[in-house]
């Protein structure tokens, strides 16, 4: 948790300061001015997100290749709220290294495409020291990089492709009791368990490393760019 704050705390204070002394454009520039906080562009980015990950479960779930599992038991409702104190920030303080300023910055000097798959490329390999990581986990974690940016992209907004990454997570961590990238957090009552192979499964890294949540992801950036998803009238998507 004290690392979760830490890192959201320097990066704002970092933007914040880039944005004081250096350079004047703002937090519009990075996706977080006022005109980029918009509601049902959340809910939508939110929905897709949670969708991504909940039908490749459902399906794991249907197969007998995952299972819902009694655990000790607990308060649900008290490790949820306590999981989202840390899902909540750790979810943004991701998107802000990776999609704020850096991402601002090259797209403004390559263009879009190249802001979207360099950034994630970073947003994978960063989670390569996560336990039970391996080649195919942070593949499917760039991936995931991809339909973030996507968001962040056809949005104009860091909030959307926040929203994005925080209900995927809320969907593994708070409503299935499952492994997030490595991570095991509380799990009161009921958990999540790999009753299949580790290639549709995740494995140890928890059913975001798995075949079947890479084709949620797929689905979902399709729908992204095939869609017009939040997208703005040019005269309201300056930076």
């Amino acid at each position: 948790m004290s690392f979760v704050l830490l890192m959201t705390g320097g990066l704002v204070i970092g933007h914040a300061w880039t944005f004081h002394l250096v350079d004047r454009r703002g937090w519009s520039f990075v996706g977080l001015g006022r005109d980029a906080w918009k509601p049902s562009s959340l809910m939508e980015c939110a929905l897709l997100g949670a969708v991504g990950i909940a039908v490749p479960v459902g399906i794991l779930l249907a197969l007998d290749w995952m299972e819902i599992v009694p655990s000790d038991a607990g308060s649900s409702l008290g490790a949820a709220l306590a999981s989202l104190a840390v899902l909540i920030p750790a979810a943004f303080w991701e998107e802000l290294f990776v999609r704020g300023y850096a991402y601002s910055v090259v797209r403004e000097r390559w263009g879009a495409v190249a802001a979207v798959v360099i950034t994630s490329q970073v947003f994978g390999w960063m989670h390569y020291l996560n336990q039970g990581a391996s080649i195919r986990a942070v593949l499917v974690v760039c991936l995931a990089g991809l339909f973030l940016g996507a968001i962040r992209e056809a949005t104009r907004s860091l909030y959307t492709a926040w929203a994005a990454h925080l209900a995927w997570n809320v969907v593994l961590v708070v409503g299935l009791h499952a492994t997030v990238s490595g991570l095991t957090m509380a799990s009161p009552d009921y958990r999540l368990i790999d009753a299949g192979p580790d290639w549709a499964t995740g494995g140890a890294w928890g059913p975001e490393g798995g075949i079947f949540a890479a084709v949620g992801l797929a689905v979902a950036m399709l729908y992204v760019i095939r869609r017009p998803l939040g997208r703005r009238s040019e005269g309201d998507a300056r930076a």
